[in-house]
């Protein structure tokens, strides 16, 4: 299903059979500033090697219109480069169009700085999903299935878990990586925690937050304000439920979910009645106390 069905009555009389592209359209920017007395051009080729990587790729086996691309952008901000090893830090986000609006709401946005990799010019960049190859392949795909299962997700409940399991095994692939951002002890916000989270049944009303605001709520808003952000609502008190159950300081990706949408829940909420904003103010009050300041502009 997943967003097919959502784009249809848009694009149906659009779309040319021949018009099928891969999944993402990724903006990709790497940046070296920090880094004095090098070859810049490594740079510049490092920087199309990724947009290639990550555009040409078929990452699923659903076709996509080009309309259906998802937008994302990876920026590479690098620190540091020794003969063919780099590392830096990489800043992902993804973005997904709003139902009969011009509007693009935040799917994720999660800058990782835990960045190491080898790469060689003229060498291609290849990928296993049973095997891991390279660090850099193996972190792009990573977070390719995260962007494709958070999309998915956004559109069908649950409709991203095929691409969580496949960064899943990645993160497994790389276990044995001498590079960080991989394994458990390391951290309690790296990739291996991130999949984790979005996989445990402990927080699934996380997942069905994402699709619940976004599909029931944002998308519905063109066509009954109220309604949808009635919705939107119900949809906040899932995190609520989560926030409960597991107040664990470390529960990472309903961290990133909340913070990709600050911004979002109070224009959301600046015309809502009285009693519908103070809920929603309480609410979020609770499960995101740092931007309580923020949100108290639901209120007034």
């Amino acid at each position: 299903m997943k967003k097919k069905l959502f784009y249809i009555t848009l694009l149906l009389a659009l779309i040319p059979l021949s018009g099928m592209a891969q999944e993402l359209r990724c903006n990709v920017q790497v940046l070296s500033s920090q880094i004095q007395g090098t070859n810049k051009q490594v740079f510049k080729t490092l920087q199309e090697d990724i947009y290639e990587f990550m555009n040409n790729r078929i990452w699923t086996e659903d076709q996509f219109a080009n309309e259906e691309r998802i937008e994302c952008k990876i920026l590479i901000n690098l620190q540091s480069h020794s003969g063919d090893q780099f590392s830096g830090s990489m800043t992902v986000t993804s973005r997904r169009p709003v139902y009969n609006s011009s509007y693009n709401t935040t799917l994720f946005n999660y800058k990782d700085n835990d960045v190491q990799f080898r790469y060689l010019e003229d060498e291609p960049l290849e990928f296993d999903i049973n095997n891991f190859r390279s660090n850099l392949t193996s972190i792009l795909a990573y977070y390719a299935y995260i962007i494709i299962g958070m999309d998915y997700d956004s559109f069908e409940l649950m409709g991203g878990t095929p691409y969580f399991q496949r960064a899943q095994q990645i993160v497994s692939n790389a276990q044995n990586a001498k590079s960080s951002g991989w394994k458990a002890y390391e951290s309690r916000r790296n990739r291996y925690w991130l999949v984790e989270n979005i996989l445990n049944n402990e927080y699934e009303q996380v997942r069905q937050f994402v699709y619940q605001y976004h599909r029931q709520g944002l998308d519905n808003m063109h066509d009954n304000v109220a309604q949808a952000r009635a919705e939107i609502s119900e949809s906040l008190e899932l995190l609520q439920e989560v926030h409960r159950e597991e107040p664990d300081p470390y529960m990472f990706y309903m961290k990133l979910v909340i913070e990709a949408k600050s911004n979002e829940f109070v224009n959301v909420y600046s015309e809502s009645p009285v009693g519908e904003s103070e809920r929603v103010y309480n609410i979020l009050a609770e499960i995101d106390p740092s931007h309580s300041e923020k949100y108290k502009q639901i209120t007034q």
